[in-house]
């Protein structure tokens, strides 16, 4: 018969392996995803050069009235590459469908914001809107579980 000494040495390193194992599982799901998925481009297109610099610039609106909504889709934007420039609350709290509204004329730029919030082309929209000096705005509505920064909430 095997100690209790033998015992706890062996239950300990059988759950480090587990440890370990399930380590290793998340970082090769990590990295599967991330070459295998593709990822929408925060560029914009050569041809919309009015505005500065190469990367699609947006502001996050909240049209929910959910707290933290805005902000959380600002971070899952800025991890992805894209310039967001403006946080907030949109002028109502009754927006039931998330949409990206294009300000600039760049449907492309404006498409690419909705491709990296899961959202179909459309819920792409125009609002020309220049004096605003950012390509899209996105308005965050009451179904913000359907979009990809709370779809592992």
């Amino acid at each position: 018969m095997a100690s209790w000494q033998a015992r706890v040495k062996n239950g300990l390193l059988n759950a480090g392996l587990l440890v370990v194992g399930l380590s290793v599982m998340v970082l090769l799901y990590g990295l599967v995803t991330r070459t295998l998925l593709p990822s929408p481009d925060p560029q914009r297109s050569p041809a919309s050069s009015e505005l500065v610099g190469s990367i699609i610039q947006v502001e996050v609106r909240n049209g929910a009235g959910i707290d933290h909504l805005a902000a959380e889709t600002t971070h899952y934007l800025r991890k992805r590459g894209f310039d967001v420039v403006d946080v907030g609350n949109y002028q109502s709290f009754q927006q039931e469908r998330s949409v990206v509204i294009d300000r600039v004329g760049d449907p492309e730029a404006a498409r690419k914001v909705a491709e990296a919030l899961g959202l179909p082309a459309d819920r792409v929209r125009q609002e020309i809107r220049r004096q605003y000096y950012l390509d899209a705005s996105v308005i965050i509505g009451h179904d913000y579980k359907q979009l990809r920064p709370f779809q592992d909430k």
